[in-house]
């Protein structure tokens, strides 16, 4: 098969848990020769040292399909988030539930209290550059934030009971109709229904002038399984669920090795 394009998830597939890229990792993608996309459940202010390391000019697949972004023009297109009143319903269930909830919002992420997720968050972004930082900011009430904003991209919902956290979903499923996908092992997002990275990712590759078959896809969660089974070569990571690596083309290994490197050397480059 011609490839002509790697669609990569970030958290558990191209970085380790330190949220590094393994420099084998780089060098195999500039060998590889084939344009890089960065297709991800974060906000794009929280890829930032990620996509300049990648030295790539693709737009960046947000939000878990929520919307594109175009960094070298700093803007957002195609783009369907959520409306406010949604929104607003959305946290009187996360009240109800006593679930965290992580706002994503324009150009940050909002929080009310720092949980343990947020604290990671920011121990992590102190660790970076100032200019690489992502914003996140803590603000008094999500509902009044959520009212001045221009766009609303999605909820990153988390808790460390994840039979609560299930209830949670499929709660705002059935009342709702949103599209919930876990993005992690203790964290559903929550977006637009019809907002999945395949279907973006679909897109954007059409207005290439490309097909899905031309594409190998990289994913770990399941909120990556739409591009894994949409892509003309879905490869799993090792440490996957069982669920995931049954539906994936290839499975390899976990994402503390350099397994993309090798896959990339013995399957594209070979």
């Amino acid at each position: 098969m011609d490839y002509r394009l790697i669609a990569l998830d970030l958290d558990g597939t191209l970085l380790t848990r330190q949220k590094r890229i393994l420099p084998e990792s780089l060098t195999a993608l500039r060998e590889a020769g084939l344009q890089v996309m960065v297709v991800t459940g974060r906000h794009h202010v929280a890829i930032h040292p990620f996509y300049q390391a990648l030295e790539i000019d693709t737009p960046a697949i947000c939000c878990n399909g929520t919307y594109l972004y175009d960094y070298p023009a700093r803007r957002v297109s195609a783009a369907h988030p959520l409306d406010k009143t949604q929104t607003l319903t959305v946290l009187n269930l996360l009240s109800q539930y006593d679930v965290h909830g992580l706002l994503y919002v324009d150009d940050a992420m909002l929080y009310q209290h720092p949980t343990d997720h947020v604290l990671r968050s920011l121990a992590w972004s102190e660790t970076l550059p100032p200019a690489q930082r992502p914003t996140l900011v803590q603000v008094d009430s999500l509902a009044a934030a959520a009212q001045e904003a221009q766009a609303i991209w999605k909820f990153a919902t988390s808790d460390a009971d994840i039979g609560k956290l299930q209830t949670f979903a499929a709660a705002v499923e059935r009342e709702l109709g949103l599209a919930c996908e876990w993005s992690w092992h203790d964290q559903v997002d929550i977006a637009q229904r019809g907002n999945s990275k395949g279907r973006q990712l679909a897109h954007w590759v059409a207005a290439q002038g490309l097909s899905m078959d031309q594409v190998v896809a990289f994913g770990d969660n399941f909120n990556d399984l739409s591009m894994l089974e949409s892509a003309g070569l879905g490869v799993a990571m090792g440490q996957s669920n069982d669920a995931i690596k049954a539906r994936a083309d290839v499975v390899i290994g976990d994402n503390e090795a350099p397994s993309i490197a090798h896959f990339i050397r013995q399957r594209l480059l070979a």
